[in-house]
């Protein structure tokens, strides 16, 4: 399903949860108690400007006694967009987001994958899996990375740890173009990455990978997960504690210069492998 067209099933989304929250006699603040969701989301679901995640959609479906009806539609848009169920809603935000602070102790951060990368990443997880559905994975995660392109792009900032530097994924060829395209991200000033060093020891925020979006009119929110699951979170004490994590990862990273020249000697020993 492409872009436009997903988007247009998700006004409809909202079109129809509106009709049906009128038809129940409900404000958006009355469904948003019972849903455990601000009156303000329930509003911004309606105008499709965010999308719920699955769990709001089923109590929605209690609520408002739709026998289902916006379970199933959400589970057939997140299975067109080419997403797992558990990250697809934090990936329809980040077309969203005037900021976002990426971290990851292992790999190198999805928005900033090659094709090559990816898809090495995909088969050492999914081994069995076949080339066309491989292909529709990898090309859904370089969509994403467009955002960093557009004019209207979201201020980017990546810490990553030096292991990710120096795992070889796909071999020294495969490792080589993907911090090349690292440090060309960086040296063009469109995202601002850092690394931590091995030397730094234990540090905030090592054991899972954590983003944190900020948007123009909508609360902060907060996303990590584990091997099969992720959580997005906005409760505002939750993405305090978040952002405070991700500040003492900051100060525990090099410069960002220093963090370039580390990329782009370890771009360089691929090379000479």
């Amino acid at each position: 399903m492409a872009n436009a067209s997903r988007q247009a099933a998700w006004e409809f989304w909202g079109t129809e949860l509106k009709r049906r929250r009128e038809d129940a006699g409900l404000t958006q603040e009355a469904l948003g108690q019972r849903v455990f969701v601000s009156g303000g989301y329930i509003g911004q679901f309606e105008q499709a400007i965010r999308k719920p995640q699955l769990d709001v959609a089923v109590r929605i479906d209690e609520v408002l006694q739709s026998d289902g009806f916006f379970e199933r539609m959400w589970r057939k848009l997140i299975d067109a967009s080419g997403f797992t169920d558990y990250f697809a809603a934090t990936a329809e935000l980040e077309a969203l987001a005037t900021k976002i602070c990426d971290s990851d102790p292992v790999l190198v951060p999805g928005l900033l994958q090659t094709g090559a990368y990816s898809r090495a990443v995909m088969v050492a997880t999914h081994p069995f899996t076949s080339d066309a559905e491989l292909d529709g994975w990898v090309t859904a995660r370089l969509e994403r990375a467009e955002i960093l392109k557009s004019p209207a792009r979201p201020m980017y900032w990546a810490i990553i740890h030096e292991h990710a530097l120096r795992t070889p994924v796909g071999g020294p060829d495969c490792m080589a173009q993907q911090l090349d395209h690292v440090a060309a991200l960086a040296h063009s000033r469109h995202v601002l990455i850092q690394v931590v060093p091995y030397a730094q020891g234990a540090y905030a925020g090592m054991a899972k990978p954590m983003r944190l979006m900020e948007f123009e009119d909508a609360p902060p929110t907060f996303y990590t997960e584990g091997m099969f699951w992720g959580q997005l979170l906005d409760e505002p004490a939750m993405v305090k504690r978040a952002q405070a994590t991700y500040d003492l990862l900051r100060a525990a990273a090099l410069s960002p210069e220093a963090s370039r020249s580390l990329i782009e000697s370890a771009a360089e020993s691929y090379r000479t492998t």
